[in-house]
């Protein structure tokens, strides 16, 4: 399904009748990461929806830098409810899509009631804008040469990447990056698919979440804490650990993509959590 924003449309996969849950992927994936949830969701007796966040996919793809700022991910996310005609929504959200998760509850609680987040914890606003120095993974993605790096070899870069962080492979997130040569694993499918998916859009779009934090920072400056319900869920080799420490649920021998690795342990915990929150299951 398509649904019309400012500027173009984002895709959505839906699957089930009755509350929505929305899903929003993280970097660099696409509304596919959530296949074993959509189905599983839907049997519980959700409407569940899963996007492609503006820059991936079949969804809007901006020129502009700013375009990707976190207001813009919290606008398309209230659009997708209104043209659902859905009141509000429980927002799960991993990797990047965790903090795009957690400001579409900060900015909208009327609307996104409660919140998943997959991966990445939630990170109260900073006294000061954020930096990164310059040996750090993210300054790197903040360039274009980051860009030219990725997109020279898409295919090859994916699999080391989506390895590393299966296996949280010490360094990876490093400048230069470490990322060895590895098999594609096990938890990918139709890989060929993901690959002509990004070589079509390019990494621009995925890569300008990591050039607005300032923005962000700015933006957000407004906004109350979270205060809605929420749960965290990460991996036990999940090498985000290390910078941001978190309470949670730790799923025990899986790393990054945590829905995608242990697909029946994340959906008992989500499922758990809607049932906490008085909705069906």
């Amino acid at each position: 399904m398509q649904i019309d924003v400012p500027g173009g449309h984002i895709h959505a996969v839906i699957e089930g009748e009755g509350p929505l849950v929305l899903l929003i992927h993280g970097f660099p994936e696409g509304a596919w990461a959530w296949r074993h949830q959509l189905p599983a969701l839907a049997a519980g007796g959700y409407r569940a929806v899963a996007i492609d966040v503006r820059g991936y996919g079949d969804s809007l793809k901006p020129d502009a830098v700013e375009a990707y700022r976190m207001l813009a991910h919290v606008a398309d996310n209230v659009a997708v409810l209104e043209a659902l005609e859905a009141d509000t929504a429980v927002v799960v959200g991993h990797d990047w899509g965790s903090p795009i998760a957690a400001a579409s509850a900060q900015v909208r609680p009327d609307r996104f009631t409660a919140v998943a987040l997959l991966g990445v914890p939630y990170q109260p606003r900073a006294d000061t804008p954020p930096a990164f120095p310059p040996d750090f993974y993210v300054a790197h993605f903040q360039t274009d040469a980051a860009q030219r790096e990725i997109e020279a070899d898409i295919e090859s870069w994916l699999r080391r990447f989506y390895a590393a962080l299966t296996d949280g492979t010490p360094g990876w997130f490093g400048n230069p990056m470490h990322l060895p040569d590895a098999a594609l694993p096990a938890w990918v499918d139709d890989f060929e698919a993901i690959v002509a998916a990004f070589e079509r859009g390019g990494f621009a779009g995925p890569l300008n979440r990591y050039r607005n934090f300032v923005r962000d920072w700015e933006d957000l400056a407004a906004f109350d804490e979270l205060r809605v319900p929420s749960i965290f869920i990460t991996g036990e080799r999940d090498s985000t650990r290390l910078w941001m420490p978190a309470e949670g649920h730790v799923i025990p021998d899986c790393g990054h993509w945590v829905q995608q690795e242990r697909p029946q342990a994340v959906n008992a915990l989500l499922e758990d959590f809607l049932r906490s929150l008085g909705q069906p299951v």
